[in-house]
C-alpha cells in the first residue's frame, strides 16, 4: 500500500514539458490519506469474514459475501501509489535518494510486523518454515517465487508490498518518460495496460491450472497497469483536466458494482461468470481513479468535507501499520478461541478487534514506523540529496 508523505508547501509544477498546467496546486492532499483507512478497513474485512465465510473469525450475513470484495481494496493502493509519487514527483531527485525514502517509509515497520506474523502464521499454526520463502518475505520479493511455500509466506499481506516493491524500482525511470509524454498517447497506453491486464488474467485462468494461475495473477509486473493508470490520472489533473464529478458519484458506482457484481455471479453462465471474474481488477482499478480524481478535484477547488477532519486524517496516517497488523491479529483471535457464529453479532466483534487492531497501529507508527523513517531520511548522504539542477 501507498506510505507517501507531502509536504503542506504549494508550488508551480515546473517539471512538465508538455501540456503543463501553470497554477500552483497542492502537494498535501488530506482527504486521499483518509481514503486510505477505509481501503485497509476493507482489506480487513474480508480477512475477518474469511475466504468464503469459512474461514476468518465470524462472517455477518447482511455484509458477506460483499466483504470479499474488500480483498481488493489493494487495488485503491496500487492506483494512488502511481498518482502520489506522480504527484509529488522531484524531476532531479537522485534514485539512491527516492529508493532510501522508500525503504525508510516501509521496511522497519514491515520487520517488526513479521514478527508478529512469525508467531501466528507459523508457531502458534503449527506450521513448519520454509526459510527461502519466508526470507524473500522479509525482502518484500516473494511474489517472484512461483513455488513460495505457503503460497503467501511470511506475513501473508505483505504480498502487496512485493508489487508496491517494483512500482518504486521503475519509477525514477518511468516516470522520466511518462511525464514528458503527450496526453492522447498516455491515456492510450494506459487503456491499453487495462486491456492487457484482463488478458493476462483470461490466459492464465484459462491455461494453467489453479495454483500456477492464481500466482501469475499475484506477479508484481501484472499490476503495473493500475500504477500506470495512477501516473496518468496525476499527469491529466496536472494538466488542468477537471471533470464534473461530485465524490457520491464514484462511491455510489463502486456500491452498485459490488452488489451487482455478487447477484450477476449467482446467475451467469460459467463462461460469463469466468469473464465478470476477468474484467474485476481492471473496473475497480478505473473506479478507484474516478474516486481518487473526484476527491482531489474538491481539494483543489478548496473544498474541505469529512475526510479532511484530522481523526480522519490520523487513521490514515496509521493505515500502514493497520494493514501490517490487521491479518495477524485476525488469524490469532480465529486459532486462539475458533469462529465465533455467523451471525450479525459478528460485527460488534469485527469493531472490537478493529480497534485493537487500531491501538496496536498507533503504537506501531509511533515508535517503529515515523522515528525509523526519520532517522534513516536524516542519514541519507549528501551527494544523493539534490532536489533541483545545480546551477552553473
Amino acid at each position: 500500500m501507498p506510505v507517501i508523505t507531502a509536504t503542506r508547501n504549494h508550488r508551480v509544477s515546473n517539471w512538465m514539458p508538455v501540456e503543463s498546467v501553470g497554477t500552483a496546486l497542492p502537494t498535501r492532499l488530506d482527504s486521499l490519506t483518509s481514503l486510505r483507512f477505509f481501503a485497509a478497513f476493507a482489506v480487513f474485512a474480508h480477512h475477518f469474514t474469511g475466504l468464503g465465510g469459512k474461514t476468518g473469525y465470524g462472517r455477518a450475513p447482511s455484509i458477506f459475501p460483499y466483504s470479499e470484495m474488500g480483498a481488493h481494496g489493494v487495488t485503491f493502493f496500487f492506483v494512488l501509489s502511481g498518482f502520489l509519487l506522480t504527484w509529488v514527483y522531484k524531476p532531479y531527485e537522485h534514485p539512491i535518494a527516492f529508493y532510501w525514502r522508500r525503504v525508510a517509509r516501509i521496511w522497519p515497520a514491515t520487520l517488526v510486523a513479521a514478527v508478529l506474523a512469525y508467531y501466528v502464521f507459523y508457531e502458534r499454526a503449527h506450521v513448519a518454515v520454509e526459510w527461502k520463502s519466508f526470507i524473500a518475505s522479509i525482502f518484500l520479493v516473494q511474489n517472484w517465487l512461483p513455488g513460495a511455500s505457503p503460497t503467501l509466506p511470511g506475513n501473508p499481506v505483505t504480498w502487496t508490498l512485493s508489487v508496491e516493491i517494483l512500482f518504486y524500482a521503475l519509477f525514477p525511470l518511468l516516470a522520466r518518460y511518462v511525464v514528458r509524454m503527450r496526453t492522447p498517447l498516455l491515456v492510450t497506453l494506459t487503456v491499453l495496460g487495462l486491456i492487457g491486464m484482463w488478458a493476462v488474467n483470461w490466459w492464465a485462468f484459462e491455461t494453467f491450472d489453479p495454483s500456477a494461475s492464481r500466482w501469475i495473477m499475484r506477479h508484481p509486473v501484472v499490476y503495473l497497469p493500475q500504477f500506470l493508470l495512477g501516473m496518468t490520472v496525476a499527469l491529466l489533473i496536472r494538466r488542468g483536466m477537471r471533470v464534473p464529478l461530485r465524490p457520491f458519484v464514484p462511491l455510489a458506482l463502486l456500491a452498485v458494482y459490488v452488489y451487482g457484481y455478487f447477484q450477476l455471479r449467482a446467475r451467469l453462465s460459467d463462461a460469463y461468470d469466468a469473464q465478470l471474474e476477468y474484467t474485476l481488477r481492471p473496473t475497480l482499478a478505473v473506479i478507484a481513479a474516478l474516486v481518487i480524481i473526484a476527491f482531489v478535484q474538491r481539494e483543489i477547488a478548496g473544498h474541505r468535507g469529512l475526510l479532511n477532519a484530522k481523526p480522519l486524517i490520523l487513521l490514515g496516517v496509521w493505515s500502514y501499520s493497520f494493514y501490517l497488523l490487521h491479518h495477524a491479529v485476525s488469524r490469532y483471535a480465529t486459532y486462539e478461541w475458533g469462529r465465533i457464529p455467523d451471525k450479525d453479532s459478528a460485527l460488534f466483534s469485527m469493531l472490537g478487534m478493529g480497534l485493537v487492531i487500531l491501538a496496536m497501529s498507533w503504537a506501531l507508527y509511533r515508535f517503529v514506523e515515523e522515528p525509523a523513517n526519520r532517522w534513516l531520511v536524516k542519514r541519507i548522504p549528501a551527494r544523493w540529496r539534490r532536489t533541483a539542477p545545480v546551477e552553473r
